[in-house]
């Protein structure tokens, strides 16, 4: 089947052969083309990437059909690349199958660089694009992370489901000022559908149109085009995310009772021409679609590392109980104080990388760099997990350590993982401060009050795999465990009424 066989199956028919990691004169240096390619898994290509960084350096290419692909395993030549000529390095490649068959090319992640792109950002930044702007919103955080917490203690079997609602609640009522329902939200399980088809339709090498988009123009009959119907079916769900919420926008606005959001102060008293609405509903869209997942995998991966490590736990508990007390829930006002807690919530961004391998930047123009002729056109990969596991800089890299992030006699602090999880350049998530303060606020509350432990079966103990999926988003793989207030008081401050 033509849907389900990979860019990197069909690498026999591919220039990728193996030659040494020298420069190739004569003129400007091209990179070694690495391979065997088909050795290369579909599946979790970022740790086969740093196996080419291992062996061949920090910059490292291939050439697949025609296509270069540039993979940077470090931060320096990612900086000097993508931040400092970011504007011949801020491009999208053209992905057939999510981005023009399903339609994420619309949405901020895909979209091309240009005015549509740069009016996209502006609309960002005025609303999240500073912690200082982004202040207006603790209130949301806090109250929407507590009564996170209540479902917990309702239901803590069912934390993966949890985690996604308060993260659909938290974005929801910023970009669109729409209050979650308690159960099954139709907003939020449209934002799980689109955002888990996102990440299966992007995938490295996980559809053969993405080699060969004249695959694209097949009848829907045609044997091996079953990807066209799973396209069709994917953008009907991307089409109906973006709408609904922005009717919801639109008819509050009608009726006067629209409460303040990006959405509807983009909207307020404005005659607007057709890109104009296009640009504010799809820039909306973006908000939504891209907070609704990425912080799921962070505040997930939390309780993953908690139960594996309960000293780090107990020392983030010490620090809340002398700081915060036992009468209250820690809140944004207690950050500055907090600093083993904010450490720890760097320490879940770097460990279980939400985006291993970063979408890809496009090149717009030849460049040469460090004496290696990068073409136009070139694709260029950060493989941000190994940045953030690479021995070099992390110390103990798979280990589960918030001090490697505090400065102690004789030691300096190891790289803050947010200078590289949220991308680079102008591609850099406009989201980041907002994915930043929710993954502290709920280390904090949820440290506060529970005590995570491994699951018990049958008397015992079962540890759960540390085991990434694929995708362009990362999840730890499912896994239970043990959620118990830490004392009679935790409770009581849980069960509190949590309003705004």
């Amino acid at each position: 089947m033509l849907d389900s066989v990979t860019w990197l199956d069909v690498s026999l028919a591919a220039l990728a052969v193996f030659l040494p990691s020298l420069p190739l004169p004569p003129g400007p240096n091209r990179m070694p083309l690495l391979g065997n390619l088909l050795d290369m898994p579909s599946d979790k290509p970022w740790l086969t990437f740093a196996d080419w960084g291992k062996k061949f350096g920090d910059i490292s290419s291939a050439v697949v059909l025609g296509q270069h692909i540039i993979v940077l395993n470090a931060v320096k030549p990612a900086i000097d690349m993508l931040d400092k000529k970011s504007a011949v390095y801020s491009d999208r490649p053209v992905l057939p199958m999510g981005g023009e068959l399903v339609g994420w090319k619309n949405t901020l992640v895909l979209l091309p660089y240009g005015d549509r792109f740069r009016e996209y950002r502006k609309n960002f930044h005025r609303v999240i694009g500073t912690r200082a702007n982004l202040e207006k919103y603790h209130q949301v955080e806090e109250v929407e992370t507590h009564r996170f917490l209540q479902r917990v203690l309702a239901k803590p079997s069912d934390l993966s489901a949890q985690v996604r609602k308060t993260a659909g609640s938290i974005i929801l009522r910023i970009s669109h000022g729409y209050e979650v329902k308690e159960t099954e939200d139709p907003f939020v399980q449209l934002a799980d559908r689109a955002v888990a088809q996102f990440s299966a339709s992007t995938a490295t090498g996980a559809f053969m149109v993405d080699v060969m988009p004249a695959l694209k123009h097949v009848p829907d009959w045609f044997p091996g085009a079953g990807f066209k119907v799973k396209a069709k079916e994917w953008s009907a769900t991307l089409e109906e995310m973006v709408a609904m919420p922005y009717r919801f926008v639109k008819d509050q606005m009608a009726a006067g009772i629209a409460p303040p959001s990006f959405t509807s102060n983009l909207l307020d008293a404005k005659s607007l021409s057709a890109e104009e609405e296009h640009v504010i509903k799809w820039s909306a869209a973006s908000l939504y679609s891209g907070g609704a997942d990425t912080t799921v995998s962070a505040i997930y991966s939390l309780y993953l590392a908690m139960q594996l490590y309960p000293e780090v736990q107990r020392k983030a508990q010490a620090e809340i109980d002398a700081v915060v007390g036992n009468d209250r829930l820690p809140t944004f006002a207690d950050r500055e104080s907090l600093p083993y807690v904010e450490a720890l919530a760097k320490e879940v961004l770097r460990w279980n990388v939400v985006v291993p391998l970063a979408v890809p930047h496009r090149v717009t123009e030849d460049d040469v760099h460090e004496g290696y002729l990068i073409p136009k056109g070139s694709l260029i990969m950060p493989n941000i997990w190994y940045m953030l596991h690479d021995p070099r800089t992390y110390a103990n890299p798979s280990e589960f350590d918030p001090s490697r992030f505090l400065k102690t006699e004789g030691k300096e602090p190891e790289v803050d993982p947010r200078t590289m999880c949220f991308g680079f350049g102008r591609r850099i998530c406009p989201g980041l401060h907002l994915a930043d303060a929710s993954v502290f606020i709920s280390c904090a509350m949820s440290l506060a009050v529970f005590n995570i432990s491994k699951a018990v079966v049958n008397g015992v103990e079962v540890t759960p795999e540390v085991d990434p999926s694929s995708g362009t988003i990362s999840h730890p793989k499912p896994f239970d465990c043990s959620i118990r207030p830490r004392s009679a008081k935790a409770l009581a401050l849980v069960q509190q009424e949590a309003r705004y």
